[in-house]
Formats: structure tokens, C-alpha cells, sequence
């Protein structure tokens, strides 16, 4: 009987062709996203901006919304493995790195680096999340990651006696929430046109001088 059921068959090629398709869609969305605003793109100059058919962008994502989420999600960690940013690498390397002014350098690189990555694209959804219910509530889930992560990141600075005497973790924590947000990176970088070095640099030196034990 098994010879009568024909196998299904994925053409290697086929589907290397749909996955640039789905790429060149990701990266018109974002640059749309960014440049004209999440509520004001629409799935059709999505698709001119690809060199696509609308279908096709129809196919590939059912709504705007799924899009923005794809965009972002691979945005944040920089590539397109289903692994979250709690559990990269970079992420949990400062947490365990014993020196402070090390552990300081970590975490501004790699929240640089996720920021120049996703940024703008974060901006964007707060900008629309007063007219976006999707945006709003992407935003607040996206808050309330972000703050989980970094108040792990403070508490493993306390367990490692990195904090200064005069902060507790939580208080660590909404110091790091603010300094290393998406907006003060838009601001420094968009609005006063600092570099990625200067704002790393500055990201470093901020935490070094006011959260952690001098080194």
C-alpha cells in the first residue's frame, strides 16, 4: 500500500525562492514601518516597495499586524532562529561576568547592538499605539520583557556583589530600564546625532559611574 502514497516532495530551490520573498517583504515593511509610520503602511506599498504582488504579501502574512511582529522579532535578536533574548549568549554573559567595569561594556554592546537593530522600529510602535490597539498592546508586552530581563540582569549584579551599597536591585533595575530605553538611544542617536560609539560608549561609562562598584 505504501507504494501507491505519494511522498511529498519540497523543492530545495522552491523554498530557498520563498524564503527570499518572505525577506524582501520584511525588509520593505520595516523600512516603510520606519520612515511613514506602522498605521499609515499599508500591505500594498508593502508589496511595490518588495517588487511584489500584494497576494504574494497576503500569503506570506495574513495581516499587517503579523508582519510588524515578525519584523521586530527578528529586529530584536538579529536573526531568525526561535531563540528569545533571554536566552542568548550575549544576554546572559554579563550576568554571570564578575567584573564591573567588564560587565558594564557587555551589557551597553548588546544593548546597543539591539537597539540599532530595532530602535527605530520600537519607536514607531509607540508613535502608533495611541490609534493601534495591536501596537498598544505589542508595546506594553514589549515593556514589560525588556523590564523582566533587565531587573535579571540587576539582580545577578547584586548576587555578584556589583551594585553599589547604596542600590538595591530593583532600584538597579529601573535605572538600567531608563538609560538603556528606546528612547533616550532615538533620542541621542536621531534627535542629537550621536554614533552608535558615542552612545555605547556613553551607555558604559553611565552605568560604570552611578549603578555599579568602581572596578
Amino acid at each position: 500500500m505504501s507504494d501507491n502514497v505519494k511522498r511529498a516532495y519540497r523543492s530545495p530551490r522552491r523554498a530557498e525562492a520563498a524564503a527570499q520573498t518572505r525577506r524582501l517583504i520584511r525588509d520593505a515593511a520595516a523600512r516603510l514601518f520606519v520612515e511613514q509610520g506602522i498605521t499609515a503602511t499599508t500591505m500594498r506599498q508593502v508589496a511595490a516597495a518588495a517588487g511584489v504582488a500584494e497576494r504574494t504579501v497576503y500569503t506570506a502574512f495574513a495581516t499587517k499586524t503579523a508582519l510588524f511582529h515578525e519584523v521586530i522579532n527578528i529586529a530584536t535578536v538579529g536573526d531568525e532562529l526561535p531563540v528569545p533574548v533571554a536566552e542568548r549568549a550575549e544576554f546572559t554573559a554579563t550576568q554571570a561576568e564578575p567584573d564591573p567595569g567588564r560587565a558594564a561594556e557587555q551589557f551597553a554592546d548588546h544593548g546597543c547592538a539591539l537597539l540599532e537593530r530595532a530602535g527605530d522600529l520600537i519607536i514607531a510602535a509607540v508613535e502608533s499605539s495611541g490609534a493601534d490597539p495591536d501596537m498598544r498592546q505589542f508595546c506594553e508586552y514589549g515593556a514589560a520583557a525588556t523590564a523582566a530581563n533587565i531587573r535579571t540582569v540587576a539582580q545577578a549584579w547584586h548576587h555578584n556583589g556589583l551594585l553599589r551599597d547604596e542600590l538595591d536591585p530593583d532600584q538597579a533595575a529601573a535605572m538600567l530600564y531608563a538609560l538603556a530605553s528606546p528612547q533616550v538611544h532615538h533620542l541621542l542617536r536621531r534627535h542629537q546625532g550621536w554614533d552608535p560609539d558615542g552612545y555605547r560608549a556613553w551607555l558604559t561609562h553611565t552605568i560604570t559611574r552611578t549603578i555599579l562598584r568602581a572596578p
